[in-house]
């Protein structure tokens, strides 16, 4: 028996063994199971950490020099803002030249822009305004990279992995945002402040480079579309349940950025210094390493979604509200939580409503919503931070998801009570059309 066929038995009995309860599958054992994606998820998670050694240097940095929840927002925003303007071209860009290519070529971009803060920090020189030309940089190599990494991963997996394989593409970003913050904070800054953050964050590009190089080249034959720029927004303006979803990627971003960007300050209210931000960072993160560790469901459901974004919303309210450092921990552990349940549920129930074809062009969208909601996220954090408050901010960027909450209740109990009310009265009920989309993907069980 070949090594292939070895494989594969044994990923047959797990399947068959986890659907007759014998074992707890969750989404880890796509890392045995595919060999390819195994090694992209190994690389994925040293670039991710490297990313977080940055992103939290950046903040405290930020905070250093401007002594500004504002300075810290426009910091992220800068970060953040090309997903929101250049997210079309990212997907176009994914489909014309290859997720393969455009990934490569966002690291090593992102690996230069790394090198270039080293540089001006060794200096001396690193100022504000250098903070935000790299966030800016940095936010180009992020957009370009989004859809690519969603093409990426599809190819490296069988379609039944398909959900598994984003719930830990998901967890290694999130790994990256638990130990990254934690060792940036126990290093701290050097002679030449955080200069070594910003070296390890390009070493880790390059690895993925590496990797990535070698585990993508044994992944299915990419297929040849030319999408349009504007294709993603006309299937979402057209095809409601992918609006939805992408309402809901954008609700659990906004509702947990405070955590990022009003760490500093919530910090500094809670009689703490500003560099402990760095745990509420990381508590987000390791909460959405736990989230992997439920046990897999073989199709997502989108009320399990909603239930978890109004967790996070709750969640978020407590972390501005809590009487201390520990409970705004805590929430903060279960934000993460709740956001990793939601982000995968719904990234993978867009992909399934876009086809092969279409998946490019759709998940350049979520591109969009996920990462494009984040700058006016931090903008109105920051904004309204500066002026209003902690508290009264946490609770304006909570209301999003509770409100997205509240519509979908509606839909869902005035779908369940239109039925009976056609029994009653007597009458059999118009069959609906047939849709466009497969049908599991907005399952109500």
């Amino acid at each position: 028996m070949s090594s292939s066929q070895s494989s594969h038995g044994r990923a047959l009995l797990t399947r068959t063994a986890a659907s007759l309860g014998f074992v707890r599958a969750t989404s880890w054992t796509v890392l045995r199971d595919e060999k390819n994606f195994r090694y992209y998820f190994y690389g994925s998670v040293t670039s991710d950490f490297g990313t977080w050694l940055q992103n939290t240097a950046q903040v405290l940095l930020a905070y250093r020099l401007a002594h500004s929840v504002f300075a810290v927002g426009l910091v992220t925003v800068a970060q953040f803002s090309s997903p929101l303007v250049l997210g079309p071209w990212a997907g176009v860009m994914a489909d014309r030249f290859g997720g393969r290519r455009a990934l490569l070529g966002t690291q090593l971009l992102a690996a230069v822009v790394s090198v270039g803060l080293a540089v001006l920090d060794l200096s001396g020189r690193l100022t504000e305004g250098s903070l935000v030309a790299g966030a800016i940089l940095s936010g180009l190599a992020f957009t370009f990279a989004l859809p690519a990494r969603n093409v990426t991963v599809q190819r490296l997996v069988r379609p039944d992995q398909t959900r598994p394989a984003y719930v830990m593409d998901a967890v290694s970003y999130n790994i990256g945002r638990a130990a990254g913050p934690l060792l940036t904070m126990a290093v701290g800054p050097t002679g030449n402040d955080f200069a070594w953050a910003f070296i390890l964050n390009a070493l880790s590009f390059v690895v993925f480079t590496m990797v990535l190089w070698w585990a993508d080249q044994h992944g299915t034959e990419e297929p040849k579309v030319r999408s349009r720029v504007m294709a993603g927004f006309k299937i979402a303006r057209t095809e409601r349940r992918i609006m939805i979803l992408l309402l809901m990627v954008a609700a659990v971003t906004i509702a947990d950025d405070p955590i990022l960007v009003l760490g500093p300050a919530l910090a500094v209210r809670l009689h703490a210094s500003a560099e402990l931000a760095g745990w509420f960072i990381a508590a987000l993160g390791a909460g959405s390493v736990l989230g992997s560790l439920r046990r897999a469901s073989p199709q997502p459901r989108l009320r399990r979604a909603a239930a978890a974004l109004a967790l996070l919303a709750l969640c978020m309210i407590v972390f501005v509200l809590a009487p201390s450092i520990e409970v705004s921990i805590i929430a903060a552990f279960g934000a993460g939580v709740s956001a990793l349940i939601a982000n995968s549920a719904t990234r993978t129930l867009l992909s399934k409503a876009a086809g092969q074809q279409r998946v490019a062009a759709v998940m350049a969208v979520w591109a969009i919503a996920w990462a494009g909601s984040k700058p006016l996220a931090s903008f109105a954090d920051g904004w309204l931070g500066s002026r209003i408050g902690v508290v009264g901010t946490g609770l304006i960027l909570a209301s999003p998801a509770l409100i997205l909450i509240g519509v979908l209740i509606v839909m869902f109990v005035s779908q369940a009570f239109r039925l009976p009310q056609a029994q009653s009265a007597g009458t059999q009920p118009v069959p609906a059309e047939p849709s466009v989309e497969p049908k599991p993907v907005f399952s109500r069980a």
